[in-house]
């Protein structure tokens, strides 16, 4: 059964983790394949200019599938070696390709997004929340470590004490403390949040797709980069921007007071 619906209307795309009887579970055999090959094909589409992620049902990600693990079967089974190879060439290959995407992606949260299922979202360049949506980190409940990269992806985005906090308590927080702590940035309606989370996504869509793609690649490098190497990326990338069609389309369009109208050239 395919676990990601795949979805493009215009310039945004939308996918949806599909398994919606079993509140979306993640790290099954082929699951790894499945996201790179849909995030491959994002980003060789240059039509595609933002990402809505999103979960079936009433769960974002409930995270690593439990009964499988509980088997010891599929990712989960086998000697430790297995184990590790299943980590690398599946579940890495889950976040590794959502990492990999070139353009914007929006976390529509509609409800639990627990272990795997929190740092999958975390991914995302922005998360909006339902009212109804839970995070956690919970993997030490499971007398496991957070095996996804975790304790890499959420300091970056909570800093390292909540993230600490969230990993040693196994705690559970709601849609309002998440936007406190920075790791959602607004929290809607549940019955509005893909109608939000689209709007946001067609306003993205507006702006000029190569400047996008190389501006959240400036994003993502600046936190792993000095100050000077950062000037030094966007010296190079600005001198390839300011020669293109869209930087005069855009000039040219605050100085006649319209909506610029970027074609990617």
């Amino acid at each position: 059964m395919s676990l990601v619906k795949f979805e493009k209307d215009g310039a945004v795309a939308a996918l949806t983790i599909d398994r919606a009887e079993t509140m979306n579970p993640l790290g099954a055999p082929g699951d790894g394949e499945e996201f790179a090959s849909v995030c491959d094909q994002i980003n060789t589409d240059m039509d595609i200019r933002c990402v809505i992620l999103t979960g079936a049902g009433r769960a974002f990600s409930a995270g690593g599938d439990v009964k499988a693990m509980k088997e010891r079967s599929g990712t989960f089974g086998g000697v430790p070696p297995a184990i590790s190879d299943g980590y690398r060439n599946n579940i890495h290959r889950i976040l590794r390709a959502l990492y990999g995407l070139r353009v914007p992606v929006i976390a529509a949260v509609n409800g639990p997004a627990i272990g795997l299922g929190c740092d999958v979202a975390c991914l995302a360049d922005i998360r909006i929340a339902s009212d109804k949506a839970k995070f956690g980190v919970t993997f030490l409940k499971l007398g496991i470590i957070p095996g996804d990269g975790g304790t890499w992806i959420l300091p970056r985005v909570i800093g390292m004490s909540r993230a600490a906090e969230l990993f040693y308590t196994g705690d559970v927080i709601g849609a309002e403390q998440a936007r406190e702590w920075g790791l959602v940035s607004r929290v809607v309606e549940h019955d509005i949040l893909l109608a939000e989370a689209r709007a946001m996504a067609e306003k993205i869509a507006m702006m000029p797709p190569h400047a996008l793609r190389h501006t959240k690649n400036l994003l993502r490098q600046g936190t792993q980069i000095s100050y000077d190497t950062a000037l030094e990326m966007a010296a190079n990338t600005q001198a390839l921007m300011h020669p293109t069609d869209d930087h005069m389309e855009g000039v040219s369009a605050l100085i006649e007071k319209r909506t610029a109208n970027f074609k990617g050239g």
